[in-house]
């Protein structure tokens, strides 16, 4: 007997026998029914990512028979695997500290079991990116395959969509305009259907920068989960994975340089969430490439907002799919984008838009270029001496009257610190202030939280105080909206100058110069960091060590630092330091 490179003879078991391992190999494998002829094709794994604790992914079972459909059918032999499955709103205390566990498993599940391709099944916020990452890593043939969004729910004759909606009405409800009775009757009314969030949240962004990264088949990222084009997507995805078979159409030739910008582009085009800044940065560091915010910026300032979606527009990713989805969006972009990029399919992105340049838009929810929704990007990255190497604004989804303000500090120290004192009748707080959290960053115990959202004090949102400048280290979900400044680093807990904010201290937040500023003197300052506590012992063992010891900042994705090529590590965060 002699092996075979590729099947389930790829990657043998080591008894010391390579003959030996084949044969042992094939006779369990016969175990679970299959025939020798089956046993003789090429295997395509399926990162297969179902779970009790995932609402998102609740449809997957019959996901995956639609892939595994396409692969026997293109003479593929489908074998799924279970991974970490992330939910998101089930993890405690957020699901940002286990995608890297996600992406570890991913990538070493990919390694370790024979395969010649890989499918990655994946909607819910963290589960894209931790596939994306551990794919890029593993560098073998991989597609991504979207689960899809929710529909819309009603209430009222109004249509409602998780999560924007949430948040509407639970602002409502802390300001006293919707009642106890309501509320209970809308939280069954949100989420009506499997699948991810209805709006451009974190998972539909990441959906579209997957697409835009070249890693779906084209216009797949948006199908709605229950939609019968999102199992005909699976299908034809099966398919292309057996096609990528003995390709060299690797994650590593896909996720370049060019195709990181392409999808920066998309973000901003869509005012997509501030979360995949965070993520993006961890996929492209993971094929060595540094996600610079200076260019993030310029790349903002050239691209205008297209999408008319919630949170900072008017309709959900099911309208978005029905008006063309990403087709029309990268055809409205085509000039500012890199054509030459690659896609799953082996086509170009060039080959790609050439192909459906005549595609349907409605330019009601996905606007054209020359008339854009904005004229600039839906994010942008602020530095200065409160953010030295930068933080984060969603300036699509905030107040424009804001944009230029200098305020006076009201600061909370910790989660448990805003929880106890934000709706405090007695907090001294004016709507003019500036919310401040600190010890929210990835560095904290908390794990950077979606808590950047941080509520406005019950007692001015009774007076119809609908936004207030707010400021942290923490992340915000995709859904939210409002004048926020995020992924403020470096974050408190690493003692960056966040932590040395008090109340009462001015800041200035410059959107037009790109600035977010503490305008306390350098030697008040000094004194304030020699005060600083020593920052707890970490912790004693298991994942939450390896996150205390790894994990990087903000500003290069929040990934463990021995899991990225050591070019790629430290870049950003240097050149911003070196610049200051």
């Amino acid at each position: 007997m002699s092996e075979h490179p590729h099947g389930i003879a790829r990657g043998l078991t080591d008894y010391g026998d390579r003959d030996f391992s084949i044969y042992l190999r094939r006779s369990f494998a016969q175990s679970m029914g299959y025939s020798r002829e089956m046993l003789k094709r090429p295997v395509v794994g399926i990162a297969y990512t179902p779970s009790g604790f995932n609402n998102c992914h609740r449809h997957f079972p019959e996901l995956l028979e639609a892939v595994k459909r396409g692969v026997l059918a293109a003479g593929g032999l489908p074998l799924e695997f279970p991974t970490v499955s992330l939910g998101e709103v089930f993890l405690s205390p957020t699901s940002l500290r286990y995608r890297n566990l996600m992406a570890m498993d991913t990538e070493e599940m990919i390694r370790a079991q024979p395969m010649d391709s890989v499918v990655l099944m994946g909607g819910c916020d963290k589960t894209v990116p931790a596939q994306l990452m551990g794919a890029v890593s593993a560098d073998l043939p991989a597609i991504q395959l979207i689960g899809g969004p929710m529909m819309t729910g009603r209430h009222k004759g109004e249509r409602l969509g998780a999560c924007t909606d949430c948040r509407r009405f639970w602002a409502k409800y802390r300001a006293g305009d919707v009642d106890a009775e309501e509320i209970d009757v809308i939280e069954g009314r949100l989420a009506t259907t499997a699948g991810t969030c209805a709006v451009m949240g974190t998972a539909s962004t990441m959906a579209c920068i997957a697409e835009a990264l070249g890693m779906t088949l084209p216009g797949t990222a948006a199908i709605p989960a229950v939609h019968a084009d999102r199992l005909r997507a699976a299908e034809a995805t099966g398919a292309a994975a057996v096609r990528l078979i003995g390709s060299d159409l690797t994650p590593k030739r896909i996720v370049t340089a060019q195709s990181v910008e392409n999808a920066l582009r998309v973000l901003m085009a869509l005012s997509g969430s501030t979360n995949a800044v965070i993520h993006l940065a961890a996929i492209a560091g993971r094929a060595g490439i540094p996600l610079d915010l200076d260019r993030l910026n310029a790349i903002s300032d050239t691209t205008p907002v297209l999408v008319n979606l919630k949170p900072v527009g008017a309709h959900y990713m099911e309208d978005f799919h029905s008006a063309g989805g990403m087709g029309a969006v990268l055809r409205e972009l085509r000039p500012l984008l890199h054509l030459d990029t690659l896609t799953v399919t082996g086509e170009t992105l060039r080959e790609r838009l050439d192909a459906d340049q005549d595609g349907y838009v409605d330019h009601a929810i996905i606007a054209a270029r020359e008339s854009p929704l904005e004229p600039d990007g839906g994010l942008v990255a602020l530095f200065g001496s409160l953010a030295p190497r930068g933080a984060i604004l969603k300036r699509a989804a905030a107040d424009a009257r804001l944009f230029e303000t200098e305020g006076r500090a009201v600061v909370f120290s910790s989660l448990a610190d805003l929880a106890a004192r934000i709706d405090d009748p007695a907090l001294d707080v004016r709507e003019d202030d500036i919310l401040v959290l600190q010890n929210a960053g990835p560095h904290s115990a908390s794990g950077m939280p979606e808590a950047g959202y941080l509520p406005i004090p019950r007692k001015l949102a009774a007076k119809g105080v609908k936004d207030m400048i707010r400021i942290s280290d923490a992340r915000m979900s995709g859904t939210a909206f409002g004048t926020i400044v995020l992924h403020v680093t470096p974050d408190a807990a690493s003692g960056g100058p966040l932590a040395l904010v008090q109340d009462g201290d001015p800041i200035r937040l410059s959107v037009a110069g790109r600035r977010i500023d503490l305008l306390v003197e350098a030697d008040e300052l000094a004194r304030r960091r020699a005060l600083l506590p020593p920052p707890p012992p970490a912790p004693e063992r298991g994942y939450a060590r390896l996150y205390a010891e790894q994990t990087l900042d903000a500003d290069e994705g929040c990934d463990f630092r021995f899991l990225k090529p050591p070019a790629a590590t430290g870049v950003a965060g240097a050149e911003r330091d070196a610049a200051e």
